[in-house]
């Protein structure tokens, strides 16, 4: 995915004669060649000179869309981090100076970056956000391209939307940017082929030609040309071209080529080939990412000794990030064996992708989460002219000690999914004393609820009283059962009973919170499921504690009786001494 160099064209903008001037015309492009030409060393040297020499000028538009392009320069180069790591500082520079007409630069900026990362949700609310702060200061003309922008995101997933951001898009450039509107009709006619609607592809080709005949052109006409000769029955012909013209676009045009021609098996491999290119880029942008973090981190050690406590903390972090995508990478490998058909396989592998990148965004997004305010804190305490009370000391080591528990608890549960899933024996000769466990997981918890919220433990048992089976996997269940009460209950009581019934011990785990609804009862317990999705984790805790809980011969359910809270029911052999 590259981007291209970003222009300072706004009908707002100040007619300035400096730009006539043969100093500025050798400093821009100096700095587009370079910039052309991904060459680092001579990209920076003249972006800065360009910069400075707009400073001079006191043109801050243009100023700030150089700054723009130094964040495109690090996406084109895969370093991620360090682009967000820019975007960040120019927004707070815009807001410490109250450029705030110029901040859409930087929203725009994140969006791309989410884009990137395969966050289409943050992408998306980005570049909406980008389109009404043009609009609120002005900029009418540059909106248009802001909406292909969301298109590109969301044509995959909802067709429909696209066409209607397609005619919104039309819409304001028919009247502030009229030589906008081919490109976008052009870009419209594609998704008629995408979506299989070949009769209005062809049709929209004609308008196009047509339109090309009259001097007009398109950045989408490579690929009308490919799709065009695949609908004529020409598929290696439009392949070929494919190929030779369309660049990084053609991986992704190939496959849907072959699949409209009923040629599974060049689709499925073409779709291979992309996906496996797909994933090398992704494993060079986290390893770029880590590598970014690792610098930060030595930064910090250098500046503040006395932080080292934390920044191993946040070693441990990236470790157990590194073992989540082995973890994820093991998942993905195992999903894509044993295909009988290639159809079938094709379509299989497509499923798979998609679990596959909404699984990535989910754990990215919690995994990013803890670890910014890790690093938030980090940066914070190693600033060698901090003063700071007691209070505000142990505010940060409860802040830094809570996300790193939420990443430990990610690792976790992707570790215990894998686990349960073994063919390997579990043992079940533990004596576990039911009572003392119970409190024990209560006097562990009652420091994450909040101050509103109480855990009890109410027991119908001796304390003497024990069972025989695994005592890791029992703690699991009760733990993930406890995440989800503490999650979901804001204020009011956590229960934990326990009691027999003739040959089983039954542990309830009650809470007074938010509840489940009926119709969910079942489908909670299923991979990946959350019911809000802004709540903390990636919906993996009650399907692991159910498939725990089969493993020690039990069961698990959702009491749909009651309506105070959620009540979940576990009911395991009672297998005494």
């Amino acid at each position: 995915m590259a981007f291209a160099l970003l222009l300072t064209t706004t009908a707002t903008q100040a007619q300035v004669d400096y730009k006539k001037d043969a100093k500025y015309l050798e400093l821009r492009d100096s700095m587009t060649h370079a910039f052309n030409d991904g060459d680092s060393a001579r990209f920076y040297t003249h972006l800065n000179n360009l910069q400075n020499y707009l400073l001079e000028q006191n043109d801050l538009h243009a100023y700030y869309t150089q700054r723009c392009n130094d964040i495109v320069f690090e996406m084109n180069r895969q370093k991620i981090f360090e682009a967000y790591s820019k975007a960040m500082q120019l927004s707070k520079e815009l807001r410490e100076k109250k450029l705030y007409k110029e901040m859409y630069m930087a929203v725009n900026m994140m969006g791309h970056i989410n884009r990137y990362c395969g966050n289409k949700e943050a992408a998306k609310k980005c570049f909406y956000e980008v389109i009404e702060l043009m609009k609120k200061n002005g900029y009418y003309e540059s909106i248009p391209p802001i909406y292909m922008n969301i298109i590109n995101v969301a044509i995959d997933d909802d067709a429909q939307e696209a066409l209607d951001l397609m005619d919104k898009a039309k819409e304001i450039a028919e009247k502030y940017s009229p030589d906008r509107v081919f490109d976008i009709e052009t870009r419209k006619i594609l998704t008629y082929y995408n979506s299989g609607d070949i009769d209005k592809f062809m049709e929209g080709y004609k308008w196009y030609k047509a339109g090309e005949a009259k001097g007009k052109s398109s950045v989408h006409g490579r690929s009308m040309e490919a799709y065009y000769l695949a609908c004529l029955g020409k598929v290696d012909e439009a392949v070929a071209y494919a190929k030779r013209e369309l660049g990084d676009e053609g991986a992704e045009a190939i496959p849907l080529i072959y699949e409209r021609a009923g040629r599974w098996k060049e689709a499925y491999e073409s779709f291979k080939k992309e996906s496996l290119l797909s994933d090398s880029i992704d494993n060079v942008v986290l390893t770029n990412s880590m590598r970014g973090i690792q610098d930060q981190l030595a930064l910090y050690e250098t500046e503040k000794q006395a932080a080292k406590d934390r920044t191993y903390t946040m070693l441990g972090a990236i470790f157990m990030l590194t073992l989540l995508i082995v973890a994820l990478t093991y998942i993905m490998i195992s999903r894509r064996k044993h295909m009988k058909q290639l159809r079938v396989a094709y379509n299989k592998a497509m499923e798979s992708e998609k679990m596959k990148t909404a699984f990535i965004q989910n754990v990215s997004h919690e995994v990013r989460t803890p670890l910014n305010i890790i690093t938030g804190f980090a940066q914070v305490i190693s600033d060698p002219d901090l003063a700071c009370s007691a209070d505000e000391r142990k505010h940060i080591s409860t802040m830094m000690q809570r996300s790193t528990r939420q990443v430990t608890i990610l690792i976790d549960e992707i570790l215990g999914l894998s686990l349960i899933e073994s063919t390997e024996k579990i043992h079940k000769d533990d004596t576990v004393h039911v009572n003392q466990t119970l409190h024990t997981l209560r006097d562990e918890y009652q420091e994450y609820v909040n101050n509103d919220t109480r855990i009890e433990v109410a027991s119908e048992l001796s304390d003497n009283y024990a069972v025989k089976t695994n005592e890791s996997m029992l703690r699991r269940i009760l733990i993930c059962l406890l995440d989800n009460a503490v999650k979901y209950t804001e204020k009011g009581t956590i229960t934990l009973r326990v009691k027999q019934a003739a040959e089983e011990l039954q542990l309830v785990v009650e809470d007074t919170g938010s509840g489940v609804p009926e119709a969910e009862a079942e489908r909670i317990f299923d991979r990946f499921v959350k019911l809000d999705k802004f709540k903390e984790g990636i919906g993996l805790g009650l399907s692991l504690s159910r498939k725990l809980a089969e493993q020690l011969g039990g069961k698990i359910k959702l009491d749909t009786t009651y309506t105070d809270g959620a009540r979940f029911i576990v009911t395991l052999p009672a297998r005494g001494e």
